[in-house]
């Protein structure tokens, strides 16, 4: 498609677009400016380094960490939270962060929907409707989760459910230009998170589900002005490349569904994104050329070099035969590193302790494992578990070699293991946050097995496994948050409840905000895990919340809805019955 195309609009849509553009296009004396004129763009710079108000791309800022310096809301006046606007959204699973900037909010809806919403009174500016091919469910699925948007420059990008990546004019919500990454019919991929902006690229992965083959496994980098792509990484290695030996002769289409489906994060100065990647399909290795092969770069961190794409270097945290992926967000952090090893099972005898370090930090992965790295090389520094696991028997803490328990480890068809966590999770899409305030990362986590077995016969049969998750043995407090120091990687606090915890974000209030499956949304005391204070919003607590300012005032918004953990995890807690409304809730200090 050229970069003028536009695809069809519904006549909703074509009502609120144009209101935007009369709007936008009304000056003094009735003088008329082009579409988006007086909107102030957004840059490299900005984005580096946001200002306290905005909230400009999916944790705030490029290193992930999930955290606003905003403090008008604190632990003193918390408890005077007051709701100030609701909003309804579109049908489907809904995982939605909004982006906050210069008096709007633009949240992503499922289903391909944008929306530009006042961030102070919760008035529609526009609203965007992608009318995707009649085919494409027959190909793709039907996927509706979206995420997380970008902007840049003047636009709001996004990657779509078609396997395009398109740009809206922020101010009118018109489509501004579009690009396939790859055709949905030979090559359909899923995205269920969207993009990023890395040195003026759009960097975007995909699940590469439902089929999953090694050309349709990509991380993409567009030029953010034009649309233009400028690389394409493969996560799968081809005969010839680096790693095609750790396939074990499997031929190269049916090396099959090593996605990237989260957000990456972004070293600026370094010059990296960080990305992380899902298990191959089938899971259980025996079926793949044999266990003794790493199958790169599954369940992997990638830094990529953010001009070329390029693997500078890599870590791989699981040779993966239960479904346990490693994509979820990498917290980049200067710290002093002196891991305690009272609290930490894994740590390289080389760190000096206390030496500061530029590293790469958090949960990566189901596993619910921490792993700190250096993230300008790689090098291992440690690790430590946090809820029941029993799939990693030992770290070699001088290499970073991870050894899988023997005894969990599928050898044939029909063989059953309890393994822990579930496929859904010790950690999942969930985000946890970092504190600058507390050198602190606050993680939501869960106390959840799973039985499972090796077969092609029902179940789960991409992954070739049945699955049937429960408690952790001895546990019946399914959620948890902790909070572990990023220095020391001791827990500071854990705050443990009965349904499923949800993503979290920090503040410099001496606030952590996070919700649960069971429609609680909340405000813990950063240094205590104190809850300062909590309400029922019904539904669960699906979405990323933000928080943001507009005129001196600070808001936190969250979204609730339906998504595929949370109606999992609530199997687990049957007298835990939320509803399952789409909405955006936006609150406030009284005035």
């Amino acid at each position: 498609m050229s970069q003028t195309s536009r695809p069809p609009l519904t006549a909703a849509s074509v009502v609120v677009l144009v209101v935007g553009v009369v709007a936008s296009l009304a000056g003094p004396a009735g003088a008329q400016e082009a579409p988006g004129a007086g909107f102030p763009p957004v840059t490299d710079a900005m984005l580096e380094n946001p200002a306290p108000a905005d909230w400009l791309t999916w944790r705030r800022t490029p290193n992930g960490w999930g955290y606003s310096p905003l403090d008008q809301v604190h632990r003193g006046n918390v408890g005077d939270l007051r709701l100030v606007w609701t909003r309804a959204l579109t049908a489907g699973s809904q995982e939605g962060t909004p982006l906050a900037y210069d008096g709007v909010l633009y949240m992503p809806n499922p289903g391909d929907v944008i929306q530009a919403i006042d961030a102070v009174t919760g008035d529609l500016r526009w609203e965007y409707r992608r009318d995707s091919p009649d085919d494409v469910e027959e190909f793709v699925g039907n996927l509706t989760t979206n995420r997380n948007i970008a902007i840049y420059g003047r636009h709001i990008i996004d990657t779509s459910v078609d396997n395009h990546v398109f740009a809206l004019d922020a101010a009118t919500g018109e489509l501004a230009w579009e690009n396939p990454i790859l055709d949905y019919r030979k090559n359909p991929a899923r995205h269920s998170s969207g993009p990023i902006i890395a040195g003026g690229k759009v960097v975007s992965g995909r699940s590469c589900m439902p089929r999953g083959g090694p050309d349709a496994c990509v991380i993409t980098a567009h030029d953010a002005t034009t649309g233009e792509e400028v690389w394409r990484r493969r996560t799968v290695p081809a005969p010839g490349e680096p790693g095609d030996e750790t396939w074990g002769g499997i031929p190269f289409e049916e090396r099959v569904h090593v996605g990237s489906w989260m957000a990456p994060s972004y070293d600026p100065a370094l010059g990296l994104v960080y990305i992380g990647t899902s298990v191959t399909s089938p899971a259980p290795k025996f079926l793949l050329g044999g266990v003794e092969n790493k199958h790169l770069y599954h369940n992997s961190t990638l830094a990529l070099d953010v001009e070329t794409g390029e693997i500078r270097w890599y870590y791989q945290h699981l040779n993966d035969h239960w479904d346990l992926d490693h994509p979820f967000e990498r917290l980049l952090v200067d710290t002093a590193v002196a891991p305690d090893p009272a609290a930490v099972s894994w740590i390289n005898p080389r760190l000096r302790a206390g030496e500061t370090r530029q590293v790469l930090t958090g949960i990566p992965g189901k596993t619910g494992i921490v792993y700190t790295l250096d993230r300008v090389t790689g090098e291992f520094l440690w690790a430590r578990p946090t809820v029941t696991q029993n799939v990693i028997s030992d770290i070699d803490g001088a290499t970073g070699d991870v050894t899988e328990n023997a005894e969990v480890v599928f050898s044939a068809e029909g063989q059953d293991v309890l393994a822990c966590p579930t496929w859904v999770g010790g950690k999942d899409w969930e985000a946890g946050a970092y504190s600058p305030r507390t050198n602190t990362m606050y993680m939501p986590l869960r106390n959840a097995c799973a039985q499972m077995m090796a077969t092609r016969d029902g179940g789960m049969a991409l992954y070739a496994l049945a699955v049937r998750t429960q408690f952790a043995p001895g546990e019946d407090q399914l959620g948890t948050v902790q909070a572990i120091s990023a220095e020391t990687g001791a827990t500071r606090w854990m705050h443990e409840q009965r349904t499923a915890t949800m993503s979290l974000v920090a503040t410099g209030g001496g606030l952590v905000f996070g919700g649960d499956v069971n429609g609680r949304f909340r405000a813990f005391d950063d240094e205590t895990g104190e809850v300062l204070w909590e309400i029922n919003l019904g539904s669960s607590v699906t979405g990323f919340p933000i928080t943001y300012a507009v005129d001196g005032r600070q808001y936190v918004a969250v979204s609730t809805g339906t998504a595929g953990t949370s109606s999992s995890f609530i199997r687990l807690t049957p007298e835990i019955t939320p509803s399952a409304g789409n909405n955006l809730f936006v609150f406030a200090l009284p005035e």
